[in-house]
């Protein structure tokens, strides 16, 4: 079995940090979204990894590469983002026959992924949602085999959303049903979309059964990824690397602290993550997510999200500030 991911999204939501980054790479309580994903897959057994990339795509090729020799990685260009669908038609001759996982690049869940490996069906990962309008959306029917799938529909005949975790075993007719998109220029809000291509299975024969994820973590938008930082947190218990330096400062777990920082006269946390080399002085610090090689001197913050490289002066609340940027509020 294959796993494919795709990463090629530009991630307008989390703008600035993605004008210096990939989405994929945001931090999140101790790691980044990717690496989330990938440990989880590799850890259930899978070595092969195709990575659909385009816009930064050399910082995911370079990340993967170093944090990942073990495996055998593709990286696929997708250099016009035409939706899903044509994402995964870029990774047809890598796949041939196989077995596939697919992930989106910003889907972290909990479920029981050995289950769904194992497993002789194909498979779409669902949740319950109140509003399911923005999400592509599974109707289904008895013994959780899915009828129908669609994109964003205007009035949802269910609330069962897709979550962006698809297991395929019939990838042959995967790659037919995305030709099929493309010779009758079937799209969804201008996209070749992947909802689509497994609809068109579904239609050809296809059997689809669901299941249920524990728990979804958002990190599309600042604050979606601010309460799964938390929650994250909270499961995991938080790290704090043995060779920061605190003095006379107060931490407060569950924190996330990597190798190199420096705390004084400050107090971090609850749900902090801090990356590389940071260091904190005379700030106070809650809810929040900071860069590494950054610099805060007399700040107070919550909720907020600071990139890499920045340097923050003086009396604030709540920021979101990108990559090498320095502000001063004295």
């Amino acid at each position: 079995m294959k796993a494919i991911i795709p990463v090629a999204g530009a991630g307008a939501k989390l703008r600035p940090h993605t004008y210096t980054q990939p989405k994929a790479l945001i931090p999140i309580a101790g790691k980044n979204i990717l690496s989330f994903i990938v440990d989880q897959l590799h850890t259930a057994g899978i070595h092969e990894f195709i990575f659909i990339v385009g816009y930064l795509g050399e910082k995911i090729q370079e990340y993967v590469l170093q944090c990942y020799p073990e495996l055998t990685c593709h990286f696929v260009y997708q250099n016009e983002r035409q939706g899903t669908g044509h994402a995964l038609e870029l990774t047809k001759t890598i796949v041939g026959d196989d077995e596939v996982m697919v992930t989106l690049g910003d889907t972290i869940c909990d479920y029981n992924i050995e289950e769904v490996i194992a497993s002789e069906h194909n498979l779409l990962g669902i949740k319950k949602v109140d509003d399911p309008r923005n999400f592509g959306v599974a109707e289904i029917g008895s013994e959780g085999i899915i009828n129908h799938v669609v994109e964003k529909p205007a009035i949802p005949k269910s609330n069962m959303a897709l979550v962006g975790i698809y297991k395929i075993k019939d990838t042959a007719i995967l790659f037919e049903c995305i030709q099929h998109l493309f010779s009758q220029n079937i799209q969804s809000y201008g996209e070749y979309n992947l909802t689509d291509a497994l609809d068109c299975m579904i239609r050809r024969g296809a059997k689809f059964k669901s299941f249920k994820v524990k728990n979804w973590y958002d990190c599309g938008k600042k604050e979606t990824l601010l309460e799964s930082n938390a929650t994250l947190l909270k499961k995991f218990g938080g790290t704090i690397d043995k060779d920061i330096q605190s003095e006379n400062s107060i931490i407060i777990p569950p924190v996330s602290i990597a190798h190199g920082c420096r705390l004084k006269n400050s107090i971090v946390g609850p749900h902090v993550s801090v990356g590389p080399n940071t260091k904190l002085e005379y700030s106070v610090i809650r809810d929040s997510i900071i860069g590494s090689y950054t610099n805060l001197f007399e700040v107070v913050i919550d909720n907020s999200l600071i990139g890499s490289d920045a340097s923050v002066k003086g009396l604030s609340r709540s920021l979101n500030i990108g990559d090498n940027t320095e502000l001063d509020f004295g």
